[in-house]
C-alpha cells in the first residue's frame, strides 16, 4: 500500500484509500473543474473538503501542498515513474489528468495544444473577470459608489462570452464533437456567473445563444452533475 504519511496534508485530511488519487477541494468554479474531470474520466479518487469559508486552505497542512493557499490541489500516489506527486493550479491539474489517462484531450498533437489554449483562456481571462463581476455586483464591491469598476468587468466579461460564443458557432463543444478539459474548465465559471453571481441580465447572457446551448448540454451530463457537488459543502 502506498505510504502518503510523508505529506503533511494527510495529517489533517487522512487518506482512507491511500492508493487512490487524493483531491483537496471545495465546490467552487475552480474546485469543480477537477471533480468533474475525475468523474468524466472515471479515475478512482478520494475527495476531502477544504472549507475555504473557515480559511482551511491557509492552514500549514494545506500550504504544505499548495503554498498559494487556493483550492483545488491533488496528491496522486501513482504519479510519474510510480512516485507520489502533489499538484496545485486547477488548469495544470486538468492537463495532468488528461495526459495521465488519455481522456478529455484529443490524441492528435495539434488538437491537444488547441484544447490547452482554451484552458489557458479560462485561467487567464474568464476566471479573473467573472470573479470580479461577482465581487462588484453581488458581494462587498456593490456598496462602492463608483460603478466604473463594475462596468469595466461587466464589459470585459461580456466580451469574453462573445469570444466563446463565436468559437461555439457550428460546434457542439469547444473542440467540435469532443468534450474536453476546455469545456470542463469553462462550465463551472459560466454557470456561476449567471447563477451564484446573479449576473445573467447584467452581462446580457441570453444574447449568446451558442454559449447558452453549450452550458445547458454540459450541465446535463451525469458526470458534470456529480462533479458539481464534490466534495459536499461542509
Amino acid at each position: 500500500m502506498t505510504d502518503l504519511s510523508t505529506f503533511p496534508i494527510t495529517s489533517r485530511w487522512p487518506a482512507k484509500h491511500p492508493d487512490r488519487l487524493q483531491l483537496y477541494s471545495y465546490p467552487t468554479p475552480n474546485g469543480v473543474k477537477v471533480s468533474i474531470a475525475l468523474e468524466e474520466i472515471g479515475l478512482p479518487y478520494e475527495a476531502h473538503a477544504v472549507n475555504i469559508g473557515k480559511d482551511e486552505s491557509w492552514t500549514p497542512e494545506f500550504l504544505s501542498l499548495n503554498p498559494n493557499g487556493k483550492i483545488p490541489a491533488i496528491l496522486d500516489p501513482n504519479g510519474p515513474d510510480g512516485k507520489p506527486l502533489g499538484m496545485f493550479e486547477s488548469g495544470a491539474i486538468l492537463v495532468y489528468l488528461a495526459d495521465k489517462t488519455g481522456k478529455l484531450v484529443p490524441a492528435d498533437a495539434a488538437r491537444r495544444y488547441e484544447t490547452i489554449q482554451w484552458v489557458f483562456f479560462q485561467m487567464a481571462n474568464v476566471g479573473p473577470m467573472f470573479g470580479q463581476v461577482g465581487f462588484f455586483h453581488k458581494f462587498a464591491g456593490r456598496n462602492i459608489d463608483d460603478k466604473r469598476p463594475l462596468q469595466r468587468y461587466r464589459d470585459e466579461s461580456r466580451r469574453l462570452i462573445g469570444v466563446l460564443d463565436t468559437r461555439l458557432e457550428g460546434r457542439q463543444w469547444i473542440m467540435d464533437d469532443d468534450f474536453t478539459i476546455a469545456d470542463v474548465s469553462l462550465l463551472g465559471w459560466t454557470r456561476n456567473l449567471i447563477g451564484f453571481y446573479e449576473a445573467r441580465e447584467l452581462v446580457g447572457f441570453d444574447n449568446f445563444k451558442n454559449v447558452a446551448r453549450w452550458l445547458e448540454q454540459g450541465l446535463a451530463r451525469p458526470a458534470v452533475q456529480r462533479g458539481l457537488e464534490i466534495p459536499p459543502r461542509a
